[in-house]
């Protein structure tokens, strides 16, 4: 296969990745209707724990973790999906799937700060405009442009504060999992941090009533759950992490900027979100904040290109 149709292939596997998980916030308001938190995410994970085993066989990749990388995998596993889904499809029950799309989009912030007070690197004064362009956006969304009632103590809704903390606790798993991904196949990675993810969700779900929830679930609710576990848990993984491997990681990243406005289009559509103009304007300030951030500093960038 030419390397132009492999980076085609790549980029439309990135494409669908993102639209995809653009669309999941939409997914899981409407399974949300009809389940608790707990039990959306139980069967979602249920579905792309299969999906990413089945990818790992077919590639022949699997192998079982060794010594360290049992509690590794645990702590990512209950990090990044048990905690992470938990505190998204919580928070959705009371934030806009609009909303929760552009405040996810502040997570490489929040990776920007833990590398600043946890590892002491140094930022660059226009990657400190960055952050402050992206609060300012967040502030913007959360509020619908009323900045006014920040000072009477309001901060959007209970929803939007937890989506926050899950934008602060996906950078902490993505800064955990560095090391890991320079060590393990990618997709037997996540295998396995879902495979434990989903292990620990099953003691919240088996506890709690969500197994009665389940035969009262209608066939909509169902087609949002089978999007989230079949495309999103599943198959949107190994189309991002193939994408990955043919094309700049800085090129792959870019396509991520289109998902907040994946979510606009897909809620305005299918749950009848009112698009507003603050969020908009909010949502972009937010991207152009993120973006000074990811930035490479001129070094960085005369380094890559003699490379």
């Amino acid at each position: 296969m030419s390397q132009t149709k492999l980076n085609i292939n790549a980029i439309l596997k990135a494409l669908l990745a993102v639209i995809v998980w653009g669309a999941s916030f939409v997914a899981t308001k409407v399974s949300l209707q009809y389940a608790p938190p707990t039990t959306v995410v139980w069967l979602r994970f249920s579905m792309g724990v299969v999906i990413l085993g089945i990818a790992v066989a077919l590639k022949k990749q699997f192998a079982l973790p060794k010594g360290k990388d049992w509690g590794y995998f645990a702590l990512l596993g209950f990090l990044g999906i048990t905690f992470h889904q938990w505190l998204q499809s919580t928070g959705l029950l009371t934030a806009q799937a609009t909303t929760t799309a552009w405040i996810v989009a502040t997570t490489p912030v929040f990776m920007a700060l833990l590398g600043l007070f946890i590892l002491r690197e140094n930022l660059a004064l226009y990657q400190v405009a960055g952050i402050i362009l992206a609060t300012f956006g967040v502030l913007l969304v959360v509020t619908k442009g009323d900045l006014g009632a920040l000072t009477a103590g309001r901060f959007g809704t209970t929803g939007d504060f937890l989506v926050l903390i899950s934008a602060l606790n996906w950078a902490v798993f993505s800064t955990l999992s560095r090391s890991g991904l320079q060590k393990h196949p990618a997709t037997r990675m996540m295998f396995f941090v879902m495979s434990f993810g989903w292990i620990f969700t099953s003691v919240l779900f088996f506890t709690s009533s969500g197994l009665s929830k389940i035969p009262l679930i209608p066939w909509d609710g169902w087609i949002a759950i089978l999007f989230l576990g079949v495309l999103c848990s599943g198959i949107a993984y190994i189309f991002w992490y193939d994408a990955l491997k043919d094309l700049p990681v800085a090129q792959t990243g870019a396509f991520l900027y289109l998902e907040p406005f994946v979510t606009l289009i897909v809620a305005s559509i299918v749950i009848r979100e009112a698009i507003l103009l603050a969020s908009i304007i909010g949502g972009i300030t937010i991207l152009i904040g993120v973006w000074l951030v990811n930035r490479p500093s001129q070094s960085t960038h005369s380094t890559e290109e003699t490379d």
